[in-house]
């Protein structure tokens, strides 16, 4: 992406004003030392030089004041243009690359006593962690849940105001994979030398495979033995929010891609709260209804209780198995008796 970053604008600007400030310092100096060598004191009077200044008398700038008209006009060009070529520079580092273009990566930050949220547009959230690709832009929201903070990124040249009830918006864009540190920029605490976060750039792919390694879901099912379900079910995820999105956000699984009563799920993009059901296809466990929060790596296990007419079926089951038992044991209490009687006969 050929953008300038906020570090190179910043940098150019530097630049064109060293560069004039020291265009000027020189024509001014070589052209004061020029004079001073010119009108120098040689200890001889030459009345015909028109030009020759005499004591108390001001200057006139010479030729009818041409020379102090040019150079008064020269500056004004110089000076104008810089303030608008400068004006147009601080413009670009306020509004960004085409004003927060779609591929650019969005994120709210919360600031709080004392550390820091980070919220990516796709619900991978994070604390005191913030994770971004290189040379790609990054947009941020930055707020304060409790008193004044400021977000800042010396190495980035990224700072923010973070106020209660406030939103500051800024951008950046790490060229470079990287280790940096945020830190608080304003006084707000016993904590505040402490409030910061690791940022860590990453190269593009590196920087995918972080983000499908945050969305990744693995879910469990296990009945009332804390055995492991493995058929006769069917698993259903739907974003909470789904009607917000352009893509629909409601997945469903079959008991046969479950392995041993587990699945890992990595195909969803969008992170979240997540309504889930598991329906029983042949009525033998209750349906489960529940919610995940799925905002970073999840694994999550449910239990499936049997459904009231399995639960009579085990209850009568065992009372069977339990009347068997007495049965046999009333038998053999009637068979050691028998015993009992031939014995005493003989």
């Amino acid at each position: 992406m050929e953008v300038q970053t906020r570090v190179d604008v910043f940098e150019d600007i530097f630049l064109v004003f060293l560069g004039l400030g020291t265009l000027v310092g020189v024509v001014v100096i070589a052209y004061t030392l020029y004079n001073a060598y010119k009108y120098r004191d040689t200890g001889e009077v030459d009345d015909d030089d028109d030009d020759l200044p005499t004591l108390g008398e001001l200057p006139t700038g010479g030729k009818g004041g041409k020379k102090l008209f040019l150079s008064f006009g020269l500056s004004a060009i110089i000076v104008i243009s810089l303030v608008v070529w400068t004006y147009g520079m601080l413009l670009y580092v306020e509004d960004g690359p085409d004003n927060n273009p779609e591929d650019a990566i969005e994120m709210d930050i919360e600031g709080w006593a004392f550390g820091w949220d980070f919220y990516y547009d796709n619900g991978i959230e994070t604390t005191n962690d913030m994770v971004i690709p290189a040379d790609e832009p990054i947009w941020i929201e930055v707020t304060s849940t409790d008193v004044w903070h400021s977000f800042g990124i010396s190495d980035l040249r990224v700072k923010a105001d973070s106020i209660p009830g406030e939103y500051d918006d800024t951008w950046f864009i790490a060229e470079e994979p990287g280790e940096h540190v945020a830190e608080c920029f304003e006084l707000c605490g016993t904590g505040h030398s402490g409030m910061v976060a690791d940022v860590t750039v990453l190269p593009p792919e590196e920087y995918e495979q972080w983000v499908d390694d945050q969305l990744t879901l693995t879910i469990t099912l296990e009945d009332e033995n804390e055995q492991r379900v493995t058929d006769g079910f069917e698993l259903a995820l739907e974003h909470e929010e789904n009607e917000e999105f352009d893509e629909d956000l409601s997945f469903t699984y079959s008991d046969d891609e479950f392995e041993n009563g587990s699945i890992t799920i990595d195909e969803i993009e969008q992170g979240g709260p997540y309504d889930v059901t598991v329906s029983s296809i042949d009525d033998e466990f209750e349906d489960v209804e529940d919610s995940i929060d799925f905002t970073g790596p999840t694994d999550e296990t449910f239990t499936l209780e049997l459904s009231d007419g399995e639960a009579d079926d085990d209850e009568e089951n065992e009372t069977d198995d339990d009347t068997d038992d007495e049965d046999t044991d009333d038998e053999s209490a009637d068979d050691e008796e028998q015993s009992d009687d031939g014995g005493d006969d003989e």
